[in-house]
């Protein structure tokens, strides 16, 4: 079968196309036919080995897929053709989905309803669920929302369901007019270039010049030390995504304000909060959402699999919205 190989550390273009044996099922597992594998940004840090989780090389990235089921091991009753999603993160397996062909541990199987498609199936695998937690660790009705990286996978879902829990404004942050202009389009009531020098402003200008209640944030260095400043009285600010931890600290200033404020600062990460019944219910809540015109989701870019080093530089580049898939 064709995977992408990660042999070394680097850019882009150390992914490489290569011919690996095919994956047997064991016990309790089967093997996917992969149709769509989804690209996250954890995946390019991963690349760089500038993740919290170092891959073992050489390693085959990749941590959700859909597809069919194409062979069961031992103990198995999935059908043969069944159309599911394999959370591979969720499962502890961070790697393996840059593949044609997938081998997953049966239980964390997700079937696929009708009327969703391979590409949107992946799309809310890690993305989609990420959202859906994010909301549960800081609730969001009648208080306003930060969201930055608000074009992209999980910011774009994140803002409309802010919207759908009863979020009194939704602020959007993104870099480019064209990802502004689509946050705004996905209902955000507002949209700031998070790279203008005074998006602080902006941010405050918008919400009648207070700070934000509830602030998501995922990019790291100046823009997490801008949204801590940003934050009300009260509020609280989710980290999630390897970013923040790369160039943030907290020193005494930051922390007397947290303190005489009463605000929170909330580390996230979505896999240890899940498990296969938690994993299948969030999902089939996301997948109803779709199929009810509730919930857009944007596949802002497919690549062929030997085109993964392609959509990485995309990817780090911030060029892209919404989720980028790769097709086996």
């Amino acid at each position: 079968m064709k995977a992408v190989l990660l042999r070394r550390f680097g850019g882009p273009d150390v992914l490489e196309t290569v011919d690996l044996p095919r994956p047997t099922p064991g016990p309790g597992e089967v093997r996917i036919r992969v149709r769509a594998a989804g690209v996250n940004f954890a995946e390019t840090l991963m690349r760089e080995n500038r993740y919290a989780l170092t891959p073992p090389l050489p390693a085959v990235l990749g941590s959700e897929v859909a597809g069919e089921v194409e062979a069961v091991g031992a103990g198995v009753e999935v059908a043969i053709g069944a159309r599911v999603i394999a959370p591979l993160f969720a499962a502890g397996l961070f790697f393996g989905g840059y593949a044609e062909e997938v081998v997953a541990p049966a239980d964390w199987l997700v079937p696929i309803p009708d009327g969703i498609d391979f590409d949107t199936a992946t799309a809310l695998t890690v993305q989609g669920t990420t959202a859906a937690l994010l909301l549960e660790r800081a609730p969001v009705a009648g208080r306003t929302v930060l969201v930055d990286a608000a074009a992209g996978g999980v910011g774009s879902l994140l803002s409309q369901l802010a919207r759908r829990a009863g979020a009194a404004r939704v602020i959007a942050a993104a870099g480019s007019p064209e990802k502004r202009a689509f946050a705004l389009a996905l209902g955000a009531d507002a949209a700031i270039d998070y790279g203008a020098e005074d998006w602080s402003e902006a941010v405050r200008a918008a919400n009648g010049g207070a700070g934000p209640e509830v602030i998501f944030d995922s990019v790291g260095g100046r823009i997490t030390e801008d949204c801590l400043a940003l934050l009300a009285p009260l509020g609280q600010m989710v980290i999630f995504g390897a970013l923040n931890i790369q160039s943030f600290g907290l020193g005494v200033a930051e922390l007397t304000r947290l303190i005489f404020a009463n605000q929170s600062v909330t580390g996230f990460a979505a896999a240890p909060l899940l498990t296969p019944d938690r994993c299948r219910a969030l999902l089939a809540d996301l997948f109803a959402l779709v199929v009810a015109g509730d919930l857009k989701v944007t596949i802002g870019a497919v690549h062929p699999l030997a085109e993964a080093g392609a959509a990485h530089a995309a990817l780090e580049g911030r060029r892209t919205i919404g989720k980028i898939v790769l097709r086996p």
